[in-house]
């Protein structure tokens, strides 16, 4: 049976908000309150999936929010896996991956639900991003919307680099992306199931832009609507300045280059991002952070002993693909527009 259908044979909401905890008691405490006040319990269901805590976590869900169905998970299997193994218990039309550590607004839900209802064509959105600790800028992980460029660096609308821009209205319209946030990721569930999910050998970091490109080479549309706003702490789990962090980030982006790549650029690509990737561990080393110029090479020897087996993966997505044609991607280098050009805002380089 159609999952659109399963809601209303069970009584069942259209919409699981489902957010996944890691020893994340206080995120709870702090952030939680705001979703249940401002969702609508017609439209959506809130879930949290824990994902193997040691902390109070359940204790603290038990207690203070004891209406609010928990997905306990048997350890941490991070972000990716965690939240394929928490969706895979959930039939609702849409599901909504929220971060612990997001305030959402009054109908944060409404406007992008609707968009995506009527819009067969499009499987996934996120709303405007802003940072919780200042509410006048965009919030680094996701701003208005998600890109790449050619070489696979991502930025956003709002953030080049580490420029984050003041949020004055200037991206307010709705507008395609190549991904949106997995901080707030709205995404339909017969396309999350129909692609396989997240990766779950990510872990963690670019698990969301690898799953975007997957869907956007399926020929569907991904999109941000700033209508909705909700604002994100950001670096709850892993901090900014986290060696284990920065090896995720460059393995896992080396991995979505690979997997989603068409083949005539392929080759190429990856000849730069190794040559690319020696500079930023140079640099690094410049820098005095000489752990950080060892993670870039971790990095790319992890990517190397996983290759192989993604051999296959690659091959089926590529044999699935509908499009190699996404504006999302810029033609060129982000790094090159940004410190050569000086070009540091999104309205400058798009």
């Amino acid at each position: 049976m159609p999952n659109k259908y399963l809601f209303e044979l069970f009584d069942m909401n259209k919409v699981a908000v489902v957010i996944l905890n890691w020893n994340g008691a206080k995120m709870l405490q702090k952030y939680l309150p705001s979703v249940i006040k401002n969702t609508n319990e017609e439209l959506a269901d809130i879930i949290i999936a824990d994902n193997g805590s040691t902390d109070n976590s359940l204790d603290v869900l038990k207690k203070e929010f004891p209406g609010i169905r928990t997905i306990q998970l048997d350890k941490n299997y991070g972000f990716a896996e965690g939240y394929n193994k928490a969706l895979a218990q959930c039939e609702h039309p849409y599901f909504v991956l929220l971060n612990s550590d997001v305030e959402v607004t009054p109908r944060w839900l409404e406007p992008i639900i609707k968009n995506l209802d009527k819009n067969p064509a499009i499987a996934a959105a996120q709303p405007k991003i802003k940072a919780w600790a200042n509410k006048d800028m965009f919030e680094y992980a996701g701003a208005s919307g998600g890109y790449l460029d050619q070489y696979g660096y991502p930025f956003c609308r709002g953030r080049i680099i580490n420029e984050v821009e003041t949020d004055n209205g200037q991206y307010d319209d709705p507008a395609t992306v190549l991904w949106a946030t997995g901080a707030c990721l709205f995404i339909k569930s017969d396309v999350y199931k129909a692609m396989g999910g997240l990766d779950g050998t990510f872990f963690a970091h670019m698990e969301e832009i690898d799953l975007c490109w997957r869907i956007k080479n399926r020929g569907y549309e991904i999109m941000t609507y700033p209508e909705s706003t909700v604002y994100h702490l950001g670096g709850g789990t892993l901090p900014n300045n986290s060696p284990r962090k920065l090896f995720l980030n460059y393995r896992n982006n080396l991995l979505l280059l690979y997997k989603n790549l068409p083949e005539k650029s392929l080759n190429k690509t990856m000849r730069m991002r190794f040559l690319l990737d020696l500079l930023s561990a140079a640099l690094y080393v410049l820098q005095l952070k000489p752990n950080f110029a060892l993670q870039v090479f971790k990095a790319r020897k992890a990517y190397r002993k996983l290759k192989p087996s993604y051999k296959t993966i690659r091959n089926e997505l590529q044999s699935k693909r509908k499009t190699n044609y996404h504006p999302e991607i810029l033609n060129g280098s982000i790094l090159w527009n940004f410190f050569v050009r000086g070009k540091k805002r999104f309205s400058q380089v798009k």
